[in-house]
């Protein structure tokens, strides 16, 4: 019995572990929406619409070009911040827009970028399980991290 107790943290562990990606999203997404509402509320965002994914956005400048797919290729600007909001990375920073496949870059940008127009601007809250969940790219982001993306599409192709 003595030895029991000594197996109850392997087992916690194992059941952490066991737990399927979608069962940990599940969790992990009631967490992210608090976040997310106390976060709109503290910067007094208004106009928030949420997809059925639950990406939080705002269209901040109507666009008047074509809207992109999911599998277009796209030239943005963008400013990528955390909810306390620290900046991870700016294209503008680098002073240069970047161009990419919306079919490699984070589920969250694939399915909140096709909901502005070219020329337009938007903001887009993603939740963690629809960004980088439990490995991030880099520290300065963070595990379970909600991501802030204020993002101008330029070029839709």
């Amino acid at each position: 019995m003595k030895n029991l107790w000594l197996l109850l943290p392997a087992f916690a562990l194992l059941l952490v572990f066991s737990c399927s990606d979608e069962d940990y999203c599940i969790e992990q997404n009631k967490v992210d929406e608090a976040l997310i509402n106390r976060y709109i509320d503290s910067v007094g965002l208004t106009g928030v619409q949420v997809t059925e994914d639950g990406i939080h956005y705002v269209i901040t400048q109507e666009g008047d070009g074509p809207a992109p797919t999911s599998t277009s290729r796209v030239t943005v600007h963008y400013i990528g911040t955390k909810l306390d909001g620290t900046k991870f990375d700016s294209s503008y920073d680098r002073g240069q827009s970047t161009s990419f496949s919306l079919t490699g870059v984070i589920e969250g940008w694939q399915l909140g970028i096709p909901l502005l127009r070219k020329g337009g601007s938007g903001i887009l809250i993603i939740p963690s399980c629809l960004a980088y969940r439990r490995n991030p790219p880099s520290s300065t982001i963070g595990r379970d991290a909600v991501l802030v993306f204020d993002i101008r599409l330029l070029e839709v192709n």
